[in-house]
């Protein structure tokens, strides 16, 4: 289909971009799944499973940190006491084509990115779409870093706490390789998403949905959420809930000055039109 300008395209068209949007952006993530595939090995012995090691590098981080801090080895962790298990028999052919795919998405990202900023650009002023590259490279390199933190942070955090905590001495921790697998695809896809909330908070600003004053007035709540969230993912210490609750409020902080700066040049720009 000929591509239209903006004021000529139908409701009709609209979703028929939309619907090569979704189509080019799929077909990308089955592409990059099936290169994931080749290292399969890599992705589960050292990534996915890494975690489960007592000697994992996240482990060993806080046990350093715990020794520095003078708590001696109060966070240390040496011991993982909990096995992982296949209970259904397309268990292991359905977890490997899942995190095939989780693979692609990531790997994809910022092509998933191009198509999204390929299809919102008609909407932007002329010298907005020249930021495209920017637009591209401080988006991937967000949902990255969120990918990350969620790995080395939330996922090591998450099963230390889950494979000590009990509720009787008489029950033995024995996870489904699918809760767990589950739980590491959660994690890292959420942090990415989330450390993404700087960009959309950028375009909500500029269409006018939110503003600075709107996000400092509900700051008070999202802190409270904040600290849920780091105390439900984290082992009871200080130490391990400011590790986790620290970023996510700078990402939170950081949404308050882009809004505010998106604002401020919108009011410029209607001054000077």
């Amino acid at each position: 289909m000929a591509k239209k300008a903006l004021n000529e395209m139908s409701f009709l068209d609209h979703l028929e971009e939309l619907r090569w949007l979704l189509v080019r952006s799929s077909a990308a993530i089955v592409i990059m799944g099936i290169v994931s595939y080749f290292f399969a090995d890599y992705i589960f012995s050292d990534l996915i499973f890494g975690p489960t090691d007592p000697s994992f590098i996240t482990y060993r981080f806080f046990c350093e940190a715990s020794h520095y801090l003078g708590f001696a080895d109060s966070i240390c962790i040496t011991e993982l006491n909990f096995i992982i298990q296949n209970t259904q028999m397309e268990g292991q052919v359905n977890i490997f084509v899942w995190v095939c795919i989780t693979a692609g998405f990531i790997l994809a990202f910022p092509y998933i990115l191009w198509e999204l900023w390929k299809f919102i650009s008609p909407a932007l002023y002329e010298k907005e779409k020249k930021n495209a590259k920017l637009f591209i490279f401080v988006a991937s390199i967000l949902f990255f870093f969120g990918v990350l933190f969620g790995y080395f942070v939330i996922v090591p955090m998450s099963v230390n706490f889950l494979a000590t905590f009990s509720i009787s001495s008489v029950v033995k921790n024995q996870f489904s390789i699918d809760s767990y697998v589950s739980m590491v695809k959660t994690a890292v896809i959420a942090c990415g998403l989330y450390f993404e909330l700087p960009i959309i908070i950028y375009f909500l600003t500029k269409l006018g949905l939110v503003g600075p004053n709107f996000l400092r007035k509900y700051r008070k709540y999202a802190v409270v959420i904040i600290l849920i969230i780091a105390a439900i993912v984290t082992p009871p210490d200080v130490v391990s809930q400011i590790t986790v609750a620290v970023p996510m409020m700078i990402i939170y902080e950081g949404c308050i000055w882009i809004s505010a700066v998106v604002e401020k040049n919108k009011k410029k720009d209607e001054q000077t039109s």
